[in-house]
């Protein structure tokens, strides 16, 4: 497949195109070197969406913690239903990473976790009692009571 057959979503922006408010440093908004394939991909809200609340939070917490601009999503093999959400910071996009620009926040997603996460919601709620970030994922078939972990 040509880089032109590609859809604009799935590529890197091009140096030259307009620059959209984001978090993103400017060494990572494009490709490698020139004539190389894009360290990572952008992706749409289709994958994730963050609520206004998640965003507000999420922008909050990397103001504070200074780990990197980049709010990374990942699923990994592990509690009570066999899967697990990790929320982590990040400096910086790794080979392959899709971004997705989602209320005022930049989230970073590896290719294996996006195949557990279409149509996920992140949303942050400041309650007492089962307050935090909630996921909402349609891919989960079941999840345990503490909603960190699932099965597909």
């Amino acid at each position: 497949m040509r880089r032109s057959d590609v859809p604009a979503t799935l590529t890197a922006p091009s140096p030259a195109a307009p620059s959209v408010a984001s978090p993103l440093p400017a060494a990572a908004t494009g490709p490698a070197a020139p004539g190389a394939a894009p360290l990572w991909r952008e992706g749409n809200e289709g994958l994730i969406r963050l609520t206004e609340a998640a965003g507000v939070k999420v922008r909050a917490l990397c103001a504070r913690e200074q780990q990197g601009d980049f709010l990374r999503v990942a699923i990994t093999g592990g509690g009570c239903n066999g899967l697990s959400y990790k929320l982590r910071f990040a400096p910086e996009p790794k080979r392959g990473d899709i971004l997705v620009r989602t209320a005022g926040a930049a989230v970073l997603v590896d290719p294996k976790t996006a195949l557990y996460l279409k149509g996920t919601v992140l949303d942050y709620s400041t309650q007492l009692i089962a307050g935090g970030f909630k996921f909402t994922n349609p891919n989960a078939k079941a999840s345990c009571s503490c909603g960190e972990s699932f099965a597909v």
